[in-house]
């Protein structure tokens, strides 16, 4: 078997094996590699090529001004916390399911799907979240009545927020 290195064809001080940068660069298409090097001599070809991260680096600061913009409605969800409220508060809290935006009817000019004391079914919508652009009806797990809606309308809501109470 020949010797790589005295086998390789003799090239100029300033010329390029373009076929050999071009296998090199098959190589990191074919294997995901992000980098290669090989060493001939004194010749020394390096190719890499860029992994673009951009698109989840960007997502995340996207993100971050929602929170911000939700900061008005910290106040609201730190008062259940309040001792008084928590033992004013009995019944079954539904949760919202998701991040997004609660709206509490249909349309702007449509009436709320429910209002405290309605009597509602198992599966009744009790108000709307927006998600990602999408609308996800939040439904009652159970039948009872709505003691109380816990959001307003259009208010951003977290993931596990109580958004309505009922009671048997």
């Amino acid at each position: 078997m020949a010797d790589p290195k005295t086998s390789a064809p003799k090239l100029k001080n300033d010329e390029i094996d373009t076929a050999l940068v071009r296998s090199l660069a098959d190589i990191l298409n074919d294997t995901d590699l992000t980098e290669i090097e090989v060493e001939r001599g004194d010749l020394k070809i390096r190719v890499a090529r860029e992994v673009t991260m951009a698109a989840p680096v960007q997502y995340a600061p996207a993100a971050a001004p929602a929170p911000v913009a939700a900061a008005p409605a910290a106040p609201q969800a730190a008062m259940p916390s309040d001792p008084a409220t928590i033992v004013a508060r009995s019944g079954e809290e539904v949760k919202s399911p998701m991040v997004g935006t609660a709206y509490l009817q249909a349309s702007p000019e449509a009436p709320p799907f429910v209002a405290p004391g309605d009597k509602v079914k198992k599966g009744q919508t009790l108000l709307i979240v927006e998600a990602m652009k999408t609308m996800n009806p939040i439904q009652a797990p159970r039948d009872g009545v709505v003691k109380e809606v816990l959001v307003g309308d259009a208010q951003p809501v977290e993931f596990g927020e109580p958004l309505v109470l009922l009671e048997a």
